[in-house]
């Protein structure tokens, strides 16, 4: 991944690079910056729940989500691949809101146009959403309960 403070003019980076300084910033906080790498007519889209259009409701709902005090977001890259313009990853997003925290297994493809993201669809299995959820309020209770980094998982 592209390390903080490198200064790579994203429209001379490999659409691989883009999406993971993409989730660098998302994982750093910086909605703002993250945002930047997004067409302004992007769509984002979770299969199976919803599709939002643009870039300024794209960061609405990341500021509500990761851009609190009190949120976060972190991602484990699994596997990324890339042909042409289209980026595929494998990794493991982390939602947290206090002691909250959902861990879910995801797929992305992402569509990269001139240094932007044009498209991000993510594809999850409901039921493993459910059970991260479950997991994660258990987690609340009883710490213990939480699911293991996935760096930490053999």
């Amino acid at each position: 991944m592209v390390g903080e403070g490198a200064e790579v003019h994203e429209s001379q980076s490999t659409p691989s690079q883009v999406v993971e300084r993409f989730l660098d910033l998302l994982r750093g906080g910086d909605v703002d910056r993250a945002m930047e790498l997004l067409a302004v007519d992007v769509e984002y889209a979770n299969v199976g729940l919803l599709t939002v259009h643009g870039r300024e409701r794209v960061r609405r709902i990341f500021r509500a989500t990761i851009g609190r005090a009190a949120s976060g977001f972190d991602v484990y890259v699994h596997a990324i691949s890339a042909d042409g313009s289209t980026v595929l990853t494998e990794r493991t997003d982390v939602l947290m809101a206090r002691r909250l925290h959902i861990q879910l297994w995801v797929c992305g493809r992402f569509e990269v146009h001139d240094g932007q993201i044009v498209l991000w669809r993510d594809y999850f299995d409901r039921m493993s959403l459910i059970a991260a959820n479950v997991r994660g309020l258990l987690g609340v209770v009883f710490p213990a309960a939480r699911a293991a980094r996935p760096a930490d998982q053999g």
